[in-house]
């Protein structure tokens, strides 16, 4: 039974308003079905259903001034308060002091040390690789974690042999944006099956989903509402296929930026924690949780329960 983790970068839950909230604005029959009519909007949160659960989650962890990426990601990773430790958020990418938490003990060093098959299901680039390569570009906290594991990142080579998927599910953007005509496309319906196949291989799956944060610092409101529709679909394609009764599914993020696009800045919305999957489940996952650093003890929680493990990792 799966675990897969949405990461959807700078998204928290807003006001029930349409003028600067595209999550109030947005067509999301998937999302509103889980929710009974509701939107992904602060007023809706907490909820309980048949099908999901929604919470609002602080992330901003008791620390002065506006959550970033790196801090907040590392906080999902680790269940430590990593701002408070440093006293300071930081972002977008991992400082040294950050990128040394991610050294440490995360939810994937943690899988792999148990036995446990676990992957980033992103797919990156050649050009990403150099970069990395020749110390043009610096890992974000998802891919660090990852490699800091050992395990690999995926490729333009399993993007094509259906291991991965591309950053914006469909593929589209390697095509228009990386230019690269051989890349594999397809609509979201079909990224969202093909997001189910891949999860189903590994017992932790987490697929990063920046383009959000990128919409909500353009306070582009029409972009907005085109992505949150575009992964609206992509997760009606998923749960079509997703095996009823098994594994949960959460979505969640790191910090506000998406649901007020009145700034251009982070915000010190909560973020939503979407649970999907059969009740107790659930139950049993979010008791308790109130903030970001209740994320990793939880997933940990759920998986040594599936596959009983040393609790002293």
């Amino acid at each position: 039974m799966s675990f897969l983790f949405l990461f959807l970068d700078g998204v928290g839950l807003g006001a029930e308003d349409p003028a600067i909230n595209p999550l109030a604005r947005a067509t999301m029959p998937t999302v509103q079905g889980l929710l009974d009519g509701h939107r992904l909007t602060l007023p809706t949160a907490p909820w309980v259903g048949g099908q999901a659960t929604l919470l609002a989650l602080d992330a901003g962890l008791g620390v002065d001034g506006l959550p970033q990426s790196a801090t907040g990601q590392a906080v999902l990773l680790t269940g430590r308060n990593v701002p408070r430790e440093l006293g300071y958020h930081y972002g977008p990418k991992p400082n040294q002091a950050v990128a040394e938490i991610l050294g440490g003990a995360t939810i994937f060093a943690k899988a792999v040390k148990a036995g446990m098959s676990a992957a980033l299901l992103n797919a990156y680039p050649s050009r990403y690789f150099q970069g990395i390569d020749s110390g043009k570009r610096l890992y974000s906290s998802f891919p660090l974690a990852v490699t800091n594991a050992g395990l690999r990142l995926f490729t333009k080579e399993d993007l094509h042999a259906g291991r991965a998927l591309a950053a914006d599910f469909t593929g589209h953007g390697w095509r228009r944006l990386l230019r690269d005509r051989s890349a594999p496309i397809m609509d979201e319906q079909a990224a969202g099956h093909r997001l189910a196949q891949v999860a189903a291989q590994h017992d932790l799956a987490l697929f990063e989903y920046w383009a959000s944060d990128y919409a909500g610092h353009k306070q582009d409101m029409q972009e907005a509402v085109q992505l949150l529709q575009s992964f609206d679909k992509v997760l009606g394609g998923l749960l079509e296929v997703w095996p009823p009764g098994e594994g949960l599914i959460l979505i969640t993020s790191d910090h506000g930026n998406m649901e007020d696009l009145s700034t251009r800045r982070h915000t010190l919305a909560p973020v939503p924690a979407l649970l999907i999957g059969p009740r107790q489940a659930r139950e049993v996952f979010s008791a308790g949780m109130k903030d970001l650093t209740g994320i990793e003890p939880a997933i940990w929680g759920y998986l040594s329960a599936r596959a009983p493990v040393d609790t002293d990792l």
